[in-house]
Formats: structure tokens, C-alpha cells, sequence
């Protein structure tokens, strides 16, 4: 190979990690949009970062350009944008319901929303927990951290563009907020198995789950708008956990690590 094709492909090998820069970039936009307010925008700075997230591992597989380098650089970036961030957001929702009551406590204003510092702290732990554990191909273990993100900026965006009482009514709850903030926190670090976002090609066979999973995702927001949104995640809970514990089903197999060195950060 001539020595200028040599380099075009080595300086092509850069690219996913450009990828998850503009990652790490959004997540770091979302911050300041969070920590300002303006948490719609901050939410979807979040769902920017999660293309990028996949961006960047699809061009590594596209490239062949997997490397440590990459894998540490993804978990620095996956902390920002799917645990630091959406901590952020739910600080400022329970910050603006615990202010909207009457007769509100000095524990609901002033230190309820801290419960949020649990989030960013265990999407590290889980990320750190990947990074070394050879099981985790076909099968997560734990909520993933895009996942996490997903259940928090789903909140927020219900809220914004539908009119759902239910929605409203547990954005106003300080307490119902710091419980949803906590209970994702701990998801992250427990040992549920849960179903891989990781197709194994286009094809039905090995993908079952995850076909029926983005179907059942899709119909849902057509069928019954942006309000479904925050069902997200518990679907895929309960479809992961139909997938392993049910008699009938075919779960995804458990001893698929033949791809972990070069998988991307859940």
C-alpha cells in the first residue's frame, strides 16, 4: 500500500473518537442549558449526544478503528451526557416543584434535590464496571446509561409538548421526583440482565428482542404521542426481562463476548 493510502486510512481512524467529542461536546452544552433552565433544550443536547453515541461506534466497527484510547474516551464522554446532565435536570425539576408549593420544608427546597448527586456518582461506577467485565456483550447488567438519560429527558420533553395530567401531576412532586431519581441510580448498578442495544445485522434471527422492542417503542409513540414517552424504559425493563425469564421465550445468548473488547459504552 502507498505510503499517502496508508496514512489516508490511519487519519481515518481518528474519526469515531471525533464522534465522541461531539458526544462529550453536547453533553457539556446540556449542562450549561440544564443548569440555566432551560432544561427542554438540555434535554435534547442529551438526545444529540445518544446519536453521536451510536455514531461513534458504528463508525468504529465501520473502520476497524477500535482502541483503548476510544473506550476510555467514550465512558469520560457518557458520563457527562447521560449521567452528569440529567442529574442536573432533575435537581432543577425537583428545585422548581418543592418551589412551587405552599408551605414548603428546608428539607424539600434545599436538600431533597441533592439526592440527584447519587446519579452521576453510580453512572460512573457502572461505566468503570463495564470497562472490565467480559460478560457484558449480548446481556447488560444493569439500566444502561443512555437508558438513564432516556428516562429523565422523556419526562421532560412529555411535559413540554403534551397535555398529560398524569405527567404534570408528577413533574409538580418533589418527592415523586426524587424517588424516580434514585430508583434509575440504583438500576444502574444492579445485576438485572438486560437486553443489548447491540444488532447483530439486519437480520430477524438474534435480533428478536430488539426488533420487537424498537416496534413496540415506535407504535407506542404513534399511537399515543410524546405522553408515552416516559414508558419507554420501563418497557424495555419488563421486555428484557421477558426475554430471560419466561418459559417460552429465547433469550440473547448470554456467552456472546467474542465482541467486548470492541463493543461501545451502554
Amino acid at each position: 500500500m502507498p505510503s499517502s493510502q496508508w496514512h489516508e486510512l490511519n487519519d481515518m481512524k481518528h474519526i469515531p473518537n471525533f464522534i465522541t467529542c461531539l458526544n462529550l461536546a453536547a453533553g457539556f452544552t446540556s449542562v450549561i442549558f440544564a443548569s440555566s433552565g432551560s432544561l427542554v433544550v438540555a434535554s435534547w443536547l442529551i438526545l444529540a449526544a445518544m446519536i453521536f453515541d451510536f455514531l461513534d461506534g458504528f463508525s468504529a466497527r465501520l473502520l476497524h478503528a477500535f482502541s483503548e484510547i476510544g473506550k476510555e474516551l467514550d465512558s469520560l464522554a457518557d458520563i457527562v451526557s447521560f449521567g452528569v446532565s440529567p442529574a442536573i435536570i432533575i435537581h432543577e425539576m425537583i428545585k422548581a416543584a418543592a418551589g412551587t408549593g405552599h408551605g414548603t420544608s428546608v428539607f424539600m427546597s434545599d436538600v431533597l434535590p441533592f439526592v440527584t448527586i447519587l446519579m452521576p456518582v453510580l453512572a460512573g461506577l457502572r461505566l468503570a464496571i463495564f470497562n472490565v467485565d467480559s460478560t457484558q456483550s449480548a446481556v447488560f447488567r444493569g439500566l444502561p446509561t443512555p437508558g438513564n438519560a432516556i428516562a429523565v429527558i422523556s419526562i421532560v420533553l412529555a411535559a413540554a409538548y403534551s397535555r398529560s395530567p398524569l405527567i404534570a401531576s408528577f413533574t409538580a412532586s418533589p418527592v415523586a421526583l426524587a424517588i424516580y431519581s434514585v430508583t434509575l441510580s440504583l438500576l444502574m448498578v444492579t445485576r438485572i440482565p438486560l437486553i443489548s442495544n447491540k444488532f447483530k445485522g439486519f437480520s430477524f434471527s438474534g435480533n428478536e428482542w430488539r426488533f420487537i422492542f424498537a416496534g413496540a417503542v415506535l407504535a407506542m409513540l404513534v399511537i399515543f404521542g410524546i405522553a408515552s414517552a416516559p414508558l419507554i424504559i420501563p418497557l424495555y425493563i419488563l421486555m428484557s426481562l421477558a426475554a430471560f425469564y419466561l418459559p417460552f421465550s429465547s433469550p440473547p445468548s448470554r456467552e456472546d463476548t467474542s465482541s467486548r473488547s470492541t463493543s461501545k459504552q451502554p
